[in-house]
């Protein structure tokens, strides 16, 4: 395993106690904005059709028929911090009823704007020539989506410097940067892996799918033997006390209506993908009415754990989104957010009810064992936990290590 210059290197497959490295570029004010770009083919030679219509059927997720309108109307007329225009081939339009003729190009542009806070530092935990662990904290989105398209961690990745040797270049299809083969909510903390070569992000992405095959066979292995390549552990502060130690979670989870989210929200569903977590007590909190539990998930469903610990009647204490049953717990009244509402960019208004991304609750991606996507050694890597995360022993040996 290969370290930072100037760092010392960690034994393979030994946790390190503390990161490696540290990276991170400051957040500019505005990030690079956005552009959607279409060729418009036209289906029926005999029926015309508008710029307004275009976009109302293609992008209906975006905004509502009125929100586009608005936006074709206003052109860069809108705040700064949402300005927005739509050419055709090259030109600024703001009649919504153009008429689009066969062939045309079309661009959507989001002007530049500024995205919410997001903390920009990331540690490295693990890395060598084929992958790096980062210890990712809390409010960082992995990927764009949303209003968070620059904020992210790929962005870090992409920012920084990576030296990459010419040998490994070479050999093993090295990318411009890592890149990461799995995601974690914008709440949660903890180890994220990322592939350096385009070998190790395809086995890595298939240890991953993997899991997800055996959850839904319901197979389980208490070994980490040769059917399972990766196994994921997650620490957790949830509501109540639980009875047993130990429950395993088998509840599929699949998209419900939520309003505000146009694509849906992920939560416990009978129709859903199949999902396995295995969750074990480390410590009872009875004078909080708290537990802390550690989670091993057997596949990677988003909001995998919140789904399941709330299914369970525990949800993760400070949840804002998922109650008892695995559920949203508040749903929004189907009147509101209709087609004749908008926000001030045209899109649909911000659903007053929590949504995926929101955080405050308490969960950690804590520790990894996975078969080494070319060496096939068996790695364990392990990210520090937070101290409401510790067990009072934990806490107590931290405590002990920082005195001397």
């Amino acid at each position: 395993m290969s370290a930072a210059e100037g760092e010392t290197p960690v034994a393979d497959g030994a946790p390190p106690p503390e990161a490696l490295y540290s990276f991170g570029t400051p957040w500019p004010e505005l990030n690079q904005g956005l552009s959607y770009s279409d060729t418009f083919r036209c289906a029926d030679a005999d029926a015309a059709t508008t710029l307004i219509e275009f976009y109302a059927t293609n992008y209906k997720s975006s905004a509502p028929l009125p929100g586009w309108v608005k936006r074709i109307r206003s052109g860069q007329r809108m705040k700064a911090s949402f300005s927005l225009q739509i050419t055709v081939d090259g030109e600024v339009v703001t009649d919504p009823d153009m008429i689009l003729r066969d062939g045309c190009k079309l661009v959507y542009h989001r002007l530049p704007w500024q995205e919410p806070f997001a903390p920009y530092f990331l540690e490295v935990l693990y890395e060598d020539d084929d992958m790096v662990a980062l210890n990712k904290p809390s409010g960082l989105q992995v990927l764009p989506k949303g209003l968070f398209q620059q904020r992210t961690v790929l962005a870090q990745l992409q920012l920084k410097d990576w030296k990459m040797t010419s040998f490994y270049s070479k050999r093993k299809h090295v990318q411009s940067h890592p890149v990461p083969v799995h995601r974690l909510g914008r709440g949660t903390s903890g180890l994220l892996l990322c592939a350096k070569t385009k070998v190790a992000k395809v086995r890595l992405a298939s240890y991953f799918a993997e899991g997800a095959i055996n959850a839904g066979n319901k197979r389980d292995k208490s070994e980490f033997g040769e059917e399972r390549k990766i196994s994921k552990f997650y620490r957790a502060l949830v509501t109540g006390i639980l009875d047993n130690d130990e429950v395993v979670v088998t509840q599929p989870i699949g998209l419900v209506h939520y309003p505000g989210v146009a694509e849906g929200l992920y939560a416990a569903c009978s129709s859903g993908k199949p999902a396995m977590s295995n969750v074990c007590v480390l410590e009872r909190l009875a004078h909080q009415n708290h537990t802390l539990v550690q989670v091993e998930i057997h596949s990677g469903r988003p909001h995998q754990i919140r789904i399941h610990l709330a299914y369970i009647g525990h949800p993760l204490v400070d949840d804002p989104l998922y109650g008892i049953g695995g559920h949203p717990k508040f749903v929004e009244p189907e009147s509101t957010g209709t087609d004749s509402s908008f926000a001030y960019d045209g899109g649909y208004e911000r659903p007053l009810q929590p949504v995926p991304g929101d955080c405050g609750y308490h969960l950690h991606a804590h520790w990894l064992v996975l078969c080494h996507p070319t060496t096939n050694k068996i790695v364990k890597i392990t990210a520090p936990l937070p101290q409401i995360l510790q067990t009072r022993e934990e806490r107590r040996a931290t405590a002990e290590r920082i005195s001397g």
